[in-house]
């Protein structure tokens, strides 16, 4: 995996099964491995900030790792998930090539200690309440507590009620805390908690993912799914995986010319 190369994450919001979580791998696989592009592989086993009690989750840490590591097993790809305890971190750790910090976790000690003393690297999503200068305190818990490897995910920041906003000043204020910057171009079309689910609108990943390689980003996160519309979290703000190929070709095409 070349460490320079633009770093692309990507997968499900969550495993919905095996056999569909193994087939949209294989497919990103495919499509990144004739590309520049340091790919992983992301897909939560639990969701635990969903916003309905009813809502689905995911299968659990235990299983959820158990098809994780057939992804890495059988596919041969870098996985990636959300980490919500500090306890779940030694049996993640044991599986997930990066952790991910939820967004509204950003600023839990316990969690980024625990996370740091895994080994692994680190990607940290900045909340949506949290000015980006003030993720480099975020980024000293993780640091302090041994964490070499540490990114930093812009995903949108709350803009009065139901609505994101990206501020493309965030990029250069979270770049200068040196760590790679990576944009989260379908949660920042997300329309947080409406109507006791999360909606979206992934006509605008393109256009954000775009302008945000123009300006000069590490890396890009995009949530995929075959059916979006009937996934069963955030479907109305994930790419149509049929469209991931188009989107890195451009993005990478935009990336060379800034280059």
């Amino acid at each position: 995996m070349n460490p320079e190369a633009f770093i692309y994450i990507a997968g499900p919001c969550v495993i919905e099964s095996e056999s569909l979580t193994l087939s949209i791998a294989e497919r990103l696989a495919a499509i990144t491995r004739e590309l520049p592009v340091r790919f992983y592989f992301k897909a939560s086993y639990d969701k635990a900030n969903r916003t309905s009690l009813d809502a689905y989750r995911g299968p659990g840490l235990e299983e959820g790792l158990r098809i994780l590591q057939k992804v890495k097993d059988e596919v041969d790809v870098a996985v990636l998930s959300d980490v919500h305890l500090p306890q779940d971190m030694a049996s993640a750790g044991e599986v997930l090539d990066m952790i991910q910090i939820p967004a509204f976790l950003g600023r839990q000690s316990d969690l980024l200690v625990a996370a740091a003393k895994t080994g692994k690297p680190v990607n940290i999503k900045k909340g949506q309440f949290i000015a980006p200068e003030d993720m480099r305190y975020a980024v000293d818990k993780l640091a302090g507590s041994g964490c070499a490897d540490i990114f930093l995910t812009e995903r949108g920041s709350t803009f009065g009620y139901h609505n994101l906003i990206v501020d493309f000043r965030a990029f250069s204020v979270l770049r200068e805390l040196g760590r790679p910057v990576i944009f989260d171009a379908t949660h920042a079309v997300q329309i947080p908690s409406k109507g006791g689910a999360s909606s979206g609108n992934r006509d605008y990943v393109l256009p954000l993912a775009r302008a945000a390689v123009a300006y000069g980003i590490d890396g890009l996160f995009t949530e995929v799914h075959p059916d979006p519309d009937n996934a069963l979290c955030d479907g109305p703000n994930s790419l149509r995986l049929d469209d991931v190929e188009s989107l890195l070709q451009t993005v990478l095409a935009i990336r060379d010319v800034v280059q």
